[in-house]
């Protein structure tokens, strides 16, 4: 019997596009069959010496032989298809790959084997792309977190990593996930968002541009604060890049994703506990070590625990100009949180020992948001002026309102400035890089 008939039980010629009502089905069926075919016959030891597009055109010649020996009968465009399907099988990830590859989407969302969802635009939209079943999407799953070292299995079915181009990927597989296998990444670009794209997104003005380059270069210590999905990082990015190329700068994440274009960069990762439940690494032992390591920045991916004591006392001895992010709704939030996350450190100190460590460490808070619409935008920049009996006092800079939602959804509003001279004017003036007066003007609206 053919692989045809063993497909569709006919030995029918009809190319499988023309059979509507099992055209995908067998599509599945042929490219799942094949892919195994394949395996059979290929020479694992050879396939190490070949180059990439080596690999693709043996694969070519390799369909092409298999479809004529079992007779199967597909048009050029169906051809095409099923090369490039099995190449991703075999070189990527499968059915992930179109939208990996695909630069208007944002996040990709697999809920299941048989829906996924992609955000275009900040819009959440269902494709048609599909997993032969939960078993296949595990393949996938268990290829993207063991190229980090990462593992996902029934005793540790939750697992973060990254894909090559530090995108971060999220798994979590049963018993935890009822229905089946879930994947979320969350996309990042080939490059990180310039200046110019931001101010082309209006996420922010070029004021807050001017002040935001002069933050970097005169080492002053920035906590991000915003939701999930804001532009934490997107904006961590951003800042980083203000930093002078001589200096050394230690990077702490859980999955390694920031985009650093200095020369002086050294990156710290996080690692999970093994089958034995040893090993791990947490955030907070790699700050200790970067200490050790001669950072002139330590910059930390997110504050999620204790961690944020040994932070704060970096920031307070020596490691100016370092950043952190944080989730958050408002800056004031931002820093309850923190305060909370010090407590967790396991050291007995008063509320308001903690506040002050807090507002000596920390200069500047930077409130990004996800609009209704979409769009990410720096809604708040405050600065931390000291204490007022128990109660840290802070004043806002600059901030975003909105106005409205015009008819297609769109947000509405403006930046300005509030009027307020901030104290660290001062500090950017001593490091020659001062921010223009008019940059604090509330007349300017943009």
């Amino acid at each position: 019997m053919s692989l045809r008939e063993r497909l569709t039980g006919t030995d029918d010629d009809r190319p499988l596009g023309a059979m509507p009502e099992a055209a995908h089905q067998a599509y599945q069926e042929l490219k799942k069959t094949m892919h195994q075919m394949i395996l059979d016959r290929i020479d694992l030891e050879r396939l190490k010496r070949l180059t990439t597009e080596q690999f693709k055109h043996e694969l070519a010649l390799l369909i092409q032989r298999i479809i004529e020996e079992e007779r199967i009968v597909l048009n050029q465009h169906e051809r095409h298809n099923l090369v490039l399907d099995i190449q991703h099988e075999m070189l990527g990830f499968g059915p992930l790959e179109p939208l990996l590859n695909d630069p208007t989407v944002s996040d990709i969302l697999v809920n299941t084997s048989n829906k996924v969802y992609v955000e275009r635009k900040g819009r959440l939209e269902l494709t048609d792309i599909a997993f032969h079943d939960n078993a296949h999407l595990m393949k996938i799953i268990e290829k993207i977190v063991s190229r980090v070292g990462r593992r996902v299995d029934e005793s540790s079915p939750m697992v973060d990593a990254r894909l090559p181009d530090g995108s971060r990927v999220n798994a979590i597989i049963p018993p935890l996930a009822v229905d089946g296998p879930l994947l979320s990444i969350r996309r990042f670009g080939a490059t990180p968002l310039s200046v110019q794209n931001l101010l082309e997104y209006k996420s922010m003005t070029p004021p807050m541009i001017k002040v935001l380059q002069s933050l970097g270069v005169a080492k002053i210590n920035i906590l991000i604060s915003g939701g999930t999905g804001s532009g934490k990082t997107t904006l961590l990015n951003l800042l980083s890049g203000f930093i002078p190329g001589n200096e050394r700068i230690v990077t702490i994440e859980d999955a390694a994703e920031l985009q650093l274009r200095q020369p002086h960069v050294v990156r710290l990762e996080t690692r999970p506990p093994n089958i034995e439940g040893k090993g791990e690494v947490t955030q907070r032992q790699l700050v200790r070590n970067a200490l050790r390591m001669r950072p002139d920045r330590i910059i930390l991916g997110e504050v999620r625990g204790a961690e944020a004591l040994d932070m704060l006392q970096a920031m307070n001895t020596g490691h100016e100009g370092s950043l952190a992010t944080i989730h958050s709704n408002t800056p004031r939030d931002a820093l309850s949180r923190l305060e909370n996350m010090v407590s967790m450190a396991g050291v007995t100190l008063t509320p308001r020992a903690i506040r002050q460590q807090i507002c000596s460490a920390v200069t500047v808070v930077l409130q990004v948001s996800r609009l209704t619409d979409g769009c990410r935008k720096l809604v708040s920049m405050q600065e931390l002026t000291g204490m007022e009996g128990e109660i840290i006092t802070m004043q806002e800079i600059f901030h975003y309102e909105q106005t409205g939602v015009d008819a297609d959804g769109k947000v509405q509003g403006r930046f300005s400035a509030t009027g307020v001279r901030p104290r660290f004017a001062d500090r950017l003036k001593m490091y020659g890089v001062p921010a223009p007066d008019d940059s604090f003007d509330p007349d300017l609206v943009f």
